[in-house]
């Protein structure tokens, strides 16, 4: 936390301070506030997730106004979401009991609810002994130990960051993006100056969490749109058994598999990744996977033919696009692959007596070279084996050297539970788990997409 400090006059016996010690005092105050409004904003700005952002709001509004706990809750007035309500020192369980008081009984409440009368902060000195509030609140103090609030409504525009509800200033209802509830232990108030700076930062606070959370929104959207352009479930086909698993990154990428089923009971097989994030991305992306289905349907029993044809398309469709691929003919019965890859990682074959990457030959990515062509491989996966076909995007997320990063899935591979081998979607659940940071946040490449097809053969 950063300190806000406090300047006082020095005690005197009787002698009046002088004019001018009074106003270097002032001055210096006047700095004080200014360095740590600059120093808690720079934070802020900091921030490039809803998220960190609430956190940071909270831990800087603590420290403005002198609290130890609190909790903030992010409600845009539009009601198109997200919401949030997160804590600073309360427990899950000490959130739901604060919640437990009806809304229209706390100054949070009141204002996220668009009531009259409210949108200015509110403090609740001595929540004890103040018989005007609701038993409800009164209680809950009691039980998780705080005596006083301070209440400060987060808004985008400046009526309602002022909490101005005059006719020439009415409050904008799409403005409010929620409120933030700071707890003392001890019955206390801010200072005027306190409840300023707290004031101040909160409007910046809410342009900022504006622009994240329009951001946010059109991640979620378009990690929507990619779900749409993938399919929406695998084919059956005896001898095999297929799972998928796609995590979206922030810029949502162009990562994409498909699986289709072939005459005479073959499958195709295919993963791939688009360069670049945004629409553009995912438009090449639906055009890439729509292509390869249909070079697939016509001869997908040579892989080379398919991703021959694949680069065709992708240089008259996206001349300035680049692109990964690999596609794999399977015949189940035979328990038998040939796959062709451009540029795409190696598949890994998983099972109780071996985990191998398959040997692929080196080949250049779809659109690098004016003419595309590698030889296909074969291999056979043994009965209860499952084969991964991933994205670049799983190496990069570990923020791990490209060799440790195959080590690391190998490892992961290599080390799933026997109970589990049976299901390829607890095969590709367990090896995500294992390979990305074990506190969900990604190191380095966080705005990477990854996917992941399994297929297990009986």
């Amino acid at each position: 936390m950063v300190p806000v400090s406090t300047h006082t006059a020095a005690p005197t016996e009787g002698i009046p301070s002088a004019p001018g010690a009074f106003i270097q005092d002032r001055l210096a105050g006047w700095v004080s506030d200014l360095t740590t409004l600059h120093e808690l904003t720079e934070r802020l700005a900091g921030t490039s997730t809803l998220d960190s952002a609430l956190h940071e709001l909270l831990v800087a509004g603590a420290a403005l106004v002198g609290a130890a706990r609190g909790l903030l809750v992010l409600e845009p007035a539009d009601g198109r979401g997200p919401s949030r309500t997160i804590g600073l020192g309360l427990s899950h369980a000490e959130l739901g009991h604060i919640e437990t008081v009806p809304r229209s009984a706390t100054a949070y409440g009141r204002f996220l609810d668009g009531l009259p009368d409210t949108g200015a902060p509110l403090a609740s000195p001595d929540i004890l002994g103040d018989p005007g509030l609701d038993p409800g609140c009164r209680e809950v103090a009691a039980r998780l130990g705080y005596a006083a609030s301070y209440t400060q409504p987060l808004a985008t525009g400046a009526a309602e960051a002022a909490g101005a509800t005059g006719p020439d200033s009415p409050a904008r209802t799409t403005g409010r993006l929620g409120a933030a509830v700071w707890l003392y232990d001890e019955p206390a108030e801010p200072l005027e100056r306190q409840c300023h700076l707290v004031g101040v930062y909160a409007r910046y606070a809410a342009e900022h969490l504006a622009r994240l959370l329009e951001l946010e929104r059109a991640r979620a959207d378009a990690a929507a749109v990619a779900e749409e352009l993938l399919p929406s479930r695998l084919p059956r086909i005896p001898g095999v058994r297929l799972a998928a698993r796609r995590r979206a990154g922030p810029g949502a990428g162009g990562d994409w598999y498909d699986a289709l089923p072939l005459p005479d009971n073959a499958l195709g097989l295919a993963i791939g990744s688009v360069g670049g994030s945004g629409p553009a991305a995912l438009a090449a992306m639906g055009r890439l996977r729509a292509g390869l289905r249909a070079y697939a349907v016509m001869e997908g029993e040579d892989p080379v033919a398919v991703l021959s044809d694949l680069e065709l398309l992708l240089r008259m469709t996206e001349p300035s696009a680049a692109a990964t691929a690999l596609y794999a003919y399977c015949e189940p019965d035979r328990r038998t692959i040939v796959l062709a890859g451009a540029g795409h990682t190696p598949p890994l074959v998983t099972g109780e007596r071996r985990t191998e990457f398959v040997e692929t030959t080196l080949s250049a990515p779809l659109g690098m070279l004016s003419c595309w062509e590698a030889p296909s491989v074969e291999f056979t996966p043994r009965p209860g084996e499952t084969v991964l076909f991933y994205t670049d995007g799983l190496l990069r997320r570990t923020g791990d050297t490209r060799d440790r990063a195959f080590a690391r899935l190998h490892a992961a591979a290599a080390g799933v539970p026997k109970v589990l081998r049976q299901d390829p979607g607890a095969v590709a659940d367990h090896v995500l788990r294992t390979v990305l940071p074990a506190d969900g946040t990604d190191r380095s490449a966080a705005t990477e997409d990854v996917a992941v097809l399994a297929a297990r053969f009986d």
